[in-house]
């Protein structure tokens, strides 16, 4: 993992903790959360205040997590709500720390100007027993306030306040009077400057969970399904529908086309579908190429291509489906029946513009491992998970290849991997018994109009239109 961390791929965008005064501050609020400290005098944190090098210090990645189920947070400055969420256990943490620290800025920037803010999202569930205790986690609270209850102290004031405002007699109460002058010592003009977080839930309805060999909850979507990377009789029971795992490609296309949640890359209005599909056609080369012991680092789109060629015998189906759908694309060739079985299908989709497009990405992700790219932007805990277990020179090719072509310019590889065009339609395509597809061929048919009659899914269209 070191060459991810040299190259700023791994625990990249911290947030570092040196001043003496911050390190106090950070262990005040570490013993109000979880009774302990840490002896070192400089560290960084991610948005919840987590720190690897604390981690490593107390042999604990979760102290900030128990049991992966409540994670709590500490916040020293608003600066981390740009840093990352490490040993993330939901898909859905990040999100409402960021949402928090956005919504409460001025307040926060106000608090931990004297102090740390210390706080947890809140869920009825304590301990994850059963993968059947998930479906009861449905609103996520945030609580928080500084170490010295400042917001407390502050909501005791603005009670005493009211009731000094309110109350006939108030004026002549001087146990009430002297218990507003000792609040607002601790306090200060709280009428100019309200110290006041402001309350926030969240429904916590579609989530990814590290929990149970990782797991996909899609409960607000009209045809609610799980999807589990790894054994479903291993779940248990659920309160849910339907369950599919991994292997069962077929379910999931159906379950993703049903809540018309994806689309075909090469349908995706403002982006070059065929670049895309030729990036992800050399990733597979370079697993095979590493598999074979060439050496990669540094290798260019160039020397891959050389190395398809002489490896081109070994070149797996994946490779071949997305060779096909590319020669349609560029030179006309014959469109290509990648069906939800071919193991290039899920290669050729994405999110459509919906709001958990990240969660369907990440879910893609998982189905299309060989794609290094999406994998690292959608979903890093499964990245550095295979990383591990890559070659080295695999490895150094990866590192190489994300530094150079995706961290000089990430919101941009973002918007061409991921983006949506305003006024993009969302239309499902039509039943597979279209003229294109009687005929066989594109003679009485506008190639241009093809993936919007057909798209890419074969069997999978026809059997969801039955």
């Amino acid at each position: 993992m070191k060459r991810l961390i040299e190259k700023g791929l791994m625990f990249g965008n911290l947030v570092p903790v040196t001043s003496p005064v911050l390190v106090d501050r950070y262990n005040r609020a570490l013993r109000h959360l979880t009774g302990r400290e840490t002896t070192l005098t400089d560290f960084h944190i991610d948005i919840a205040g987590q720190s690897p090098e604390i981690a490593d210090e107390l042999g604990d990645p979760l102290y900030l997590n128990p049991h992966g189920v409540n994670r709590q947070f500490i916040l020293l400055t608003t600066e981390q709500k740009t840093a990352p969420l490490l040993e993330a256990t939901f898909s859905t943490s990040r999100g409402i720390l960021r949402q928090f620290i956005d919504g409460n800025e001025a307040q926060l920037f106000a608090l931990t100007a004297r102090d740390a803010v210390a706080g947890e999202l809140v869920n009825s569930v304590f301990r994850l027993d059963s993968a059947a205790r998930l479906f009861d986690i449905g609103t996520i609270r945030v609580e928080a306030d500084t170490t010295g209850g400042a917001v407390a102290t502050a909501a005791r004031l603005d009670a005493l306040i009211d009731r000094f405002r309110t109350e006939d007699d108030a004026w002549w109460d001087d146990l009430l009077i002297a218990q507003m002058i000792e609040l607002a010592e601790e306090t200060g003009d709280i009428t100019r400057n309200p110290l006041k977080l402001n309350e926030m839930s969240f429904e916590q309805d579609n989530f990814w969970t590290a929990h149970f060999g990782g797991l996909y909850v899609f409960r607000g979507v009209p045809h609610p399904a799980a999807i589990t990377m790894g054994d479903k009789a291993s779940l248990g029971p659920l309160p849910i529908a339907y369950c599919f795992e991994r292997g069962e490609r077929s379910r999931i296309a159906r379950f993703l086309m049903l809540n018309d949640l994806v689309e075909p890359i090469v349908e995706a209005r403002g982006i070059d579908s065929a670049a895309i599909l030729r990036q992800k056609m050399d990733f597979i080369v370079a697993e095979i190429a590493s598999v074979m012991g060439e050496e990669l680092e540094g290798a260019t789109r160039r020397d891959l291509r050389l190395l398809g060629r002489r490896f081109a015998t070994l070149l797996p189906a994946d490779w071949q489906g997305l060779a096909d759908l590319v020669r349609w694309a560029e030179e006309g060739g014959d469109w290509p029946r990648i069906d939800s079985e071919h193991p290039a299908y899920f290669y050729t989709l994405r999110a459509r513009d919906v709001p958990d497009a990240d969660l369907v990405n990440m879910l893609l992700a998982e189905l299309s491992p060989l794609d290094i790219r999406q994998l690292f932007i959608c979903h890093k805990e499964a990245f550095y998970r295979a990383y591990a277990a890559w070659p080295e020179t695999k490895q150094a090719y990866v590192a190489d290849f994300l530094h150079r072509e995706y961290m000089v310019d990430k919101s941009g590889a973002r918007a061409a991997l991921f983006g949506h065009e305003q006024g993009m339609d969302n239309r499902t395509p039509p039943a597979g018994n279209s003229p294109w597809v009687r005929s066989g061929g594109p003679s009485q048919t506008p190639r241009d109009d093809l993936v919007e009659l057909v798209g890419p899914w074969g069997a999978v269209t026809r059997e969801r239109n039955r």
